[in-house]
């Protein structure tokens, strides 16, 4: 299967793409995620990532078939 994975805001702007789907390897976590989508760019310190929707951490392994979103954190008042 596949994973897919979606970019938001200024991660968007940045990569210049919406989402991608790829296909899935297993012991990948989301810091080998970014840096397989996004050679060459840091993933940035603030970023915030969900898999399934649910906020995770960057150590976090990703299983076949998930939906991996990145975007910055939400600021507001």
């Amino acid at each position: 299967m596949a994973i897919t994975v979606k970019f938001f805001a200024q991660l968007r702007e940045q990569l210049g793409k919406n989402s991608l789907s790829i296909p899935f390897e297993s012991s990948m976590t989301i810091e080998t995620l970014w840096a397989q989508v996004s050679p060459n760019i840091l993933m940035p310190s603030n970023t915030l990532c969900a898999i399934n929707l649910e906020y995770v951490s960057k150590e976090t392994e990703i299983k076949d078939g998930d939906e991996v979103a990145f975007f910055p954190p939400v600021t507001g008042g």
